[in-house]
């Protein structure tokens, strides 16, 4: 019984930096965090810091706030079944965000829809430490990257260090659907395909 409660102790250590890293990547506060769920910013801070353990009544809120599963929260062992679960975001601009990877860290895998779009949109181009790697599956895909203005169609795909100044965006021949494969500095993409000539 002691390897159980002894893998459950190391499940719970893995909690704290999940956690926060949700936060983080949500761009909110404690302040805020503890606003949404009822849960004082103090024991939220100690539950990142992993000084506390956490209970159910505070995973509960927190999963349902950050749109997770609790075993994907608390990393719980894998059953047989492979499959992932498949939640899509919407965004305000129309477009849909499908995460097709749900480890932490490492390349993450997703699968965009963006509505038609209009040609004359200024793009907002930004600039961030890793690597993308765009395949298009439907539609034209547009995509600026530094002073290079790009036409992506189905089956075409394009691999980049985002240092770069980039955007994407779909035109006004209809929307376009593209998987996006991001990795943090040094971790590359291991598909290698030209942008295509335009």
């Amino acid at each position: 019984m002691e390897d159980v409660s002894e893998h459950a102790d190391q499940t719970l250590d893995t909690v704290g930096p999940r956690l926060k890293h949700l936060r983080l990547r949500r761009d909110i506060t404690l302040t805020t965090l503890a606003e949404e769920t009822g849960i004082s910013t103090s024991t939220l801070s100690r539950l990142e810091a992993g000084l506390r353990r956490p209970t159910l009544e505070q995973l509960l809120p927190l999963a349902r706030y950050y749109g997770v599963t609790l075993d994907s929260l608390v990393d719980a062992p894998r059953t047989a079944d492979p499959r992932i679960d498949l939640r899509p975001m919407a965004c305000s601009d129309g477009s849909i965000i499908i995460p097709l990877t749900r480890r932490p860290g490492g390349i993450q895998a997703f699968k965009f829809v963006l509505p038609t779009g209009s040609d004359d949109t200024a793009p907002d181009l930004r600039s961030h430490e890793g690597f993308d790697w765009a395949y298009v599956l439907n539609g034209t895909l547009r995509l600026v990257l530094g002073d290079q203005d790009l036409l992506l169609q189905a089956g075409q795909a394009a691999e980049f260090d985002t240092r770069t100044p980039h955007w994407f965006g779909a035109t006004s021949a209809g929307p376009v659907e593209y998987l996006s494969l991001v990795g943090r500095q040094g971790q590359r993409a291991h598909v290698h395909a030209s942008v295509g000539d335009h």
